[in-house]
């Protein structure tokens, strides 16, 4: 909503100077502020105005414009007709406007455009006397109705389409622009016949009511599904708004001395410092970004028309510089003319955002720091990337360009919605297009990789492929694509909807097939900019990691230990299992006793490698959590055979798995209160952990064992294992002789342990926050069973994330403090991390930055991410506290 009524709400710029400036984004949206910021620089740019971002909640809240706007908006619109010596509706020399959309937060392609707003049937023969071009008057009238219809009338681009290929297919012409002047002036009509038909509303011919369509229109796009899932996925708020930019029309489609492009100042896929992008001559911007023709790489401008690739690349540069990062472009050439409509933070893979952020250091532009807080944390999930393994065997059948980097394999599908039905289930899909649009976005997310038979490097689908980090191969033209027969032609193969394809977005290859894929290494700069961003942090990380081959990759990635070692993953698996199964439906404490004792050599041998894996570093091994019945068959025949191994009935061995059973077995018996039944399991886990550190300690190795016991709700029940923990070591390091320092601890994932911390202080000398758990029982939510419904909360805006892949703050973050605060004031030097799946997300980690954790823990490919995250968590709060931190 409009907070202040003086506040204006139309901003000017032209002739040199703006009302705005690059600083007023949540005002004039990226786009506009942009404009504005170049128009004050002494950047060629078409004169307009901006309405106000804030115009636009108010907007959808009332579905009326404010009264103060049309005024102002009026007044803005003289100022234009002022600059240009044009009149808006003027017979004779009539002024055309482009209305587009710009949110303070990029959201490329989400949000509506129209183009050559302002023709009519008297304006149009102003156009043609004024150009000179019959053809390129009625080619830009019929543009315009076409988008009028789709954007403001909200009607099925085919619509449109199937009268222009129609007449395509009547005049024996391939493209739009070569169509006879007749034509033109026919499929005026017919789109304004059809609107009328479909709608029953006639095409205004006044163009201030055209304007005041385009502009509501643009607002109500930011409430267009494809929208609000990128908004989702981006985790930009719905309550922003987008603001509207008027301006006034450049045309690149009145010759081939005209044309239009979109640039990049370095490449947005590798981040070489070149200028990068496409372009088209006779064309309008529409015509690149949307991928109806493939455009040309903007190299080629240089020999076409090497004076205005000159003024570009100084523009580029200027830009570059006056905004220090990387910018995106977007330029129209009239009539040898360069005028510049947009520039913006580029968008680029994370591998470009590394590249760029450190060689930018080098170039002197921007510091360290700034380049640690420049790059997305999750964006480095894309410096990850699969590769095709070159030595298996390929097919390949197709070549595209390469729009964005990356492998994948899957089944090809053809339309969004399957894509996301089937991606829901875990489906591997690659979505096949003849182009994608805006609509085709949350079939693209659900999607492994896509590809399109049209387009470029800067249409759709790359752009939000490369937003995405997902692989993409735009412009493979050799693909024939029937959507409506769920099948691509490459020559005389077919490829049908449910066959394995493989694409590299890196190259453009496509390949029948599913390929085998291959991980990547990662570069130079991203070891300089990780040196960076460890020496700038205060979060130690750590990594989850339940065998050796975990915890070496977890070093690889930068690990400094592992803050959760799952002990039970450790039993899933061939004689450990049987073993397990045996102790499980042993009679009694002997029986039990005996098949431990197979266990103890074989968890040993498993702690002895992971102390190993992590050369010192702290180890935090959780004992034995989850229920007993988890480890025990559940069809009968696998019942049968385990009967028939352990020498028992099936009778007796059903009674037992019946006798297990539990109405809420994630409440039930497990976690600490297993060791509490059953203190030989303990004894048995703790045994093999102290023996396992003796080795490694007595052949010169470092070792630091940190012994957690899990689900503990009250302090008795953590001192009673603790205390057989205890007596374990004692025993251990006798029989040894050698003593290795440990510590001993618990997993706060339950609410009264969170509110009870500072009696459990007493006894742990640390706490690990389990948030998986904590967050179940905070929320009265379990993981298996909320997917019914969670996604009805967020849709119906109950909730704004689902609480399992983003922390809680307000609620499981308000306990978490609580607890770091209980647990302190106890024990000064308790040490506290966080090991959930949240242990990885940015977010999370800026507040655990906030608590004053000494680590997070999490995925081994998490790492990276989790690194930088906490640097730049670090940066935020630099200054701003005390810290004072304990030991790894």
């Amino acid at each position: 909503m409009i907070d202040h009524l003086t506040q204006p709400l139309v901003y000017f710029f032209g002739q040199g100077r703006a009302d705005g400036t690059a600083t007023m984004k949540d005002i004039l949206g990226g786009k506009g502020a942009g404009l504005a910021e170049m128009t004050n620089i002494g950047i060629p740019v078409p004169p307009g105005f901006t309405i106000a971002s804030t115009v636009c909640p108010t907007y959808l809240a009332l579905n009326q414009f404010p009264p103060r706007l049309k005024p102002q908006a009026e007044a803005a619109l003289e100022r234009i007709e002022a600059a240009t010596g044009k009149q808006f509706g003027g017979a004779s020399n009539p002024l055309l406007v482009s209305v587009r959309s710009g949110a303070a937060l990029s959201m490329p392609g989400m949000m509506e455009t129209i183009l050559n707003l302002g023709l009519n049937d008297t304006t149009v023969r102003g156009l043609e006397q004024l150009s000179g071009n019959s053809r390129f008057a009625w080619d830009s009238y019929r543009r315009f109705v076409q988008m009028y219809g789709c954007v403001v009338f909200d009607l099925p681009k085919r619509l449109f389409e199937e009268r222009l290929e129609a007449a395509k297919h009547r005049t024996g012409v391939s493209r739009d622009i070569d169509l006879p002047i007749e034509e033109f002036r026919t499929l005026v009509a017919d789109f304004k016949a059809a609107i009328a038909a479909e709608t029953g509303k006639p095409f205004p011919e006044e163009p201030l009511d055209q304007l005041w369509g385009a502009i509501a229109a643009v607002f109500e796009s930011w409430n267009t599904r494809r929208a609000i899932d990128y908004r989702k996925l981006h985790d930009i708020p719905d309550s922003m708004g987008t603001a509207v930019n008027v301006m006034a029309m450049v045309f690149g489609n009145m010759g081939d001395d005209s044309g239009t492009g979109v640039a990049f100042t370095r490449n947005p896929s590798t981040g070489e410092h070149h200028l990068y992008g496409e372009f088209l001559l006779n064309a309008q911007g529409e015509d690149v970004v949307s991928g109806a023709r493939t455009p040309e790489p903007i190299a080629n401008l240089k020999t076409e028309m090497p004076q205005i690739y000159g003024e570009l690349d100084k523009v580029a540069r200027t830009l570059e510089r006056h905004f220090r990062d990387v910018q995106d472009l977007e330029f129209t050439i009239e009539r040898g003319h360069l005028y510049m409509l947009q520039t913006r933070r580029g968008q680029r893979t994370g591998f470009a955002a590394v590249r760029v952020a450190v060689e930018m250091v080098d170039e002197g532009t921007i510091t360290e720091e700034e380049a640690v807080a420049r790059v997305p944390p999750n964006d480095l999930n894309q410096l990850l990337h699969q590769t095709i393994d070159p030595t298996g065997e390929l097919d390949l059948i197709a070549t595209g360009l390469p729009a964005s980097p990356g492998a994948a394999s899957g089944t090809v599908v053809f339309n969004a919605d399957r894509a996301e039905e089937l991606g829901r289930k875990g489906t591997a899909v690659i979505l096949v297009r003849r182009e994608t649009s805006p609509e085709d976005f949350h079939g693209m997310v659900a999607a492994r990789a896509i590809v399109t038979a049209r387009g470029g490097m800067t249409s759709h689908a790359a752009v939000v492929a490369r937003g995405m980090g997902k692989p993409c191969v735009a412009g493979a033209q050799d693909l024939d694509v029937d959507e409506a027969a769920g099948q691509f032609r490459v020559g005389t193969r077919t490829i049908a909807e449910g066959e394995w394809i493989s694409i590299d977005g890196a190259n453009g290859r496509i390949y029948a097939g599913q390929a085998k894929l291959i991980s990547p290494e990662l570069s130079g700069h991203y070891d300089r900019l990780m040196t960076w961003a460890d020496r700038m942090r205060h979060l130690r990380v750590r990594v989850n990691a339940d065998t050796p081959a975990d915890a070496h990759r977890g070093r690889d990635f930068g690990a400094e230990g592992i803050g959760l070692c799952r002990t039970e993953h450790m039993f899933f698996e061939g004689d450990r299992l049987g073993a397990m199964r045996e102790m499980i439906l042993a009679e009694d404490e002997a029986g039990r006793k005996k098949a431990l004792a197979k266990l103890l050599p074989m968890q040993r041998g498993d702690f002895e490698g992971i102390f190993r894996a992590m050369e010192g570093f702290p180890v935090t091994i959780r004992l034995l959590d989850p229920p007993l019945h988890e480890f025990l068959p559940k069809e009968p025949e696998e019942i049968a055979t385990l009967a028939h191994d352990m020498g028992k009935t099936v009778k007796d061995v059903q009674r037992i798995i019946d006798s297990l059973s539990e109405i809420n077995p994630m409440l039930g018996l497990r976690g600490c209160r297993l060791g509490i039944m059953y203190p030989e399991i303990t004894t048995m886990q703790a045994r093999a952990i102290f023996e396992a550190a003796c080795t490694v300690a007595e052949r010169k190795g470092r070792v630091q064992p940190e012994v957690m016991i899990p689900l503990v709700a009250h302090v008795i029940e953590f001192r009673k294992q603790a205390l057989i923990v205890r007596q374990v070591a004692e025993e251990v390091f006798r029989e040894r002789q050698i003593t290795v320092p440990y510590l001993l601890g618990t997993m706060i994932e339950l609410p009264r342990a969170a509110l009870t911390a500072d009696e459990i202080a007493r006894e742990a000398q640390f706490f690990s926050f389990g948030t998986n758990d904590l967050t179940q029982t905070t929320w009265g939510l379990s993981r298996d069973d909320a997917g019914v419904f969670l996604p009805a909360y967020l849709e119906k805006n109950i909730i704004e994330f689902d609480p399992f892949q983003e922390l809680d703050i307000t609620g499981v973050g308000r306990l978490i403090s609580m607890a770091v605060d209980l647990g302190r004031k106890t024990r000064q030097d308790l040490k506290v991390g966080i090991c959930g799946e949240h242990g990885g997300e940015p977010r999370a980690i800026a507040f655990c930055e906030a608590q004053k954790m000494n680590y997070v823990s999490c995925s081994p490919y998490r790492v990276p991410i989790a690194r930088l995250a906490a640097a730049q968590a670090a940066l935020a709060e630099r200054g701003t506290m005390d810290r004072t931190r304990g030991t790894l």
